[in-house]
């Protein structure tokens, strides 16, 4: 009992419990953005799908601006603001990825060899410059790979692409909403 109310304590901060809560809604609306191409008919995996990153730069920017309004009283600090980018980003990956996950493992599961079709189709078709740049063994060992990808790669695939797509919009984000009290440096009687 004190393991599960140490635990609740710990979540039960603002700065993690607002980042959660912009994060579970940023999956969400990934999540239909992806049905949203589902339904379509375009190949909602791959390029196409890029699009998302979006959600999530204008959800980490409500994220920073509802925390600064309502919870640091007009301020917050580049650090608070670095993390909640960071979970709010992190946190919606894992959630869009898990959902997509389950809907090209049960729902429709011909998403995922049509997405791994376009990949083959793409290589082919850039195959002269991938030979030039890569070497012929690299471009095969890489077409092969493309052929045996699993379904549950899409979850780590989902949050490594976001993690990296994220890093200069969060420190930008941060930088623009943050908000420090500089009084505490001033000899104030």
């Amino acid at each position: 009992m004190v393991f599960m109310k140490s635990i609740i304590a710990y979540f039960n901060k603002p700065l993690l419990k607002v980042s959660l809560i912009f994060g579970l809604i940023t999956g969400v609306l990934v999540f239909l953005f992806f049905l949203g191409l589902y339904f379509m008919d375009i190949v909602p995996l791959g390029n196409n799908k890029i699009l998302d990153f979006g959600i999530h730069i204008i959800l980490i920017a409500g994220a920073c601006w509802y925390f600064r309004k309502y919870v640091g009283n007009g301020f917050l600090h580049l650090w608070e603001a670095l993390t909640i980018g960071y979970v709010v980003n992190t946190f919606g990956a894992l959630i869009a990825g898990w959902l997509i996950y389950f809907f090209v493992t049960y729902a429709d599961p011909s998403v995922f060899t049509d997405y791994l079709a376009e990949m083959k189709a793409l290589m082919l078709e850039g195959k002269a410059e991938l030979v030039k740049n890569i070497g012929e063994a690299e471009f095969t060992k890489m077409y092969n790979g493309v052929g045996s990808m699993q379904r549950s790669e899409i979850i780590m695939d989902e949050v490594s692409k976001k993690t990296v797509m994220a890093i200069i919009p969060i420190l930008v984000i941060s930088l623009i909403f943050r908000k420090q009290d500089y009084g505490v440096f001033h000899n104030k009687p």
